[in-house]
């Protein structure tokens, strides 16, 4: 498949003076949905990916292969520019070189890697950063990785929450200086930390886990936010709504009385029902 026009799109948005709110999706079914509801990007999270895959807790138990192939299931059932949380990239560097490989393929926009010390060493209990060399050398391993320059490659780190503001800054000038095109902070919470942390670089930024004081986005726009993540909230609703239907079933609710159902226009506005069809009836005759 040809990936360059989305990628274009999302680069187009890095580059223009508006922030976005993703919409958060982990599957094809709720890629389209946002796509059909005007979102202008996916993001495609790695906690929801160990949730939907392995329905396990985002302890980085989930593998590469597992995350790109799920990427490539959501990014070949539309035309959506997908955002994806590619974590630590797997390992050290060389692995997080073959991470670029793999995501470029399946299609993503544009892909995190972050300087989180993964998977939790053994005898911790909080969060632990590599050095910043460490980070550096993987951000070019990334950047070596990609081999459509359209792929946009941005350095995350959630140093402002474990080492301070000014370990925030000194990683991000450290990211950028590697040739990253874009930051991505997570754990901001004040307008003075975003204030520093914009002075301090100059590429676009995505924010992860906001707050409220955060929430404006012309404010935001002016920071160069380009990207702010509002959390994961819809897969949790896909939980909730698949518990409580099977609940009410099991406890022997008529299948005709459930309510919150996806009614048969949505479902074959989802599924691309009408083009199926008009396969069908082009190549088979129907």
């Amino acid at each position: 498949m040809h990936w360059t026009d989305r990628r274009r799109r999302f680069r187009a948005l890095l580059e223009g003076d508006r922030c976005v709110h993703p919409g958060s999706v982990f599957d094809p079914i709720s890629a389209r949905i946002a796509q059909d509801l005007g979102f202008e990007v996916g993001m495609y999270a790695g906690s929801v990916a160990s949730l939907t895959v392995l329905g396990a807790p985002d302890l980085i138990v989930l593998t590469l292969s597992e995350f790109a192939a799920q990427a490539y299931r959501i990014n070949r059932a539309g035309n959506l520019p997908l955002l994806v949380d590619a974590d630590h990239g797997y390992g050290n560097a060389l692995n997080a070189k073959r991470t670029v490989e793999e995501l470029e393929t399946a299609g993503v926009c544009c892909l995190s890697l972050e300087d989180t010390e993964l998977p939790t060493p053994y005898g911790t209990t909080k969060p632990r950063l590599v050095s910043i060399a460490e980070g550096v050398g993987k951000m070019k391993a990334a950047l070596t990785g990609r081999q459509d320059p359209t792929l946009c490659i941005a350095g995350r780190t959630s140093a402002i929450s474990i080492g301070g503001l000014d370990d925030a800054i000194a990683r991000g000038r450290a990211y950028e200086q590697a040739g990253v095109d874009a930051l991505f902070f997570v754990g901001v919470r004040t307008r003075a930390e975003l204030d520093a942390l914009s002075a301090a670089t100059t590429v676009p930024l995505i924010l992860g886990g906001g707050s409220p004081e955060l929430s404006d986005r012309d404010y935001l726009g002016a920071r160069r936010v380009r990207v702010a993540l509002q959390g994961h909230q819809p897969f949790a609703a896909a939980v909730k709504a698949v518990h409580d239907t099977l609940k009410s079933l099991r406890e022997g609710t008529p299948p005709g009385k459930l309510t919150g159902v996806a009614d048969a226009e949505l479902m074959k506005r989802v599924t691309r029902d009408a083009d199926y069809k008009k396969w069908t009836k082009e190549f088979l005759g129907g």
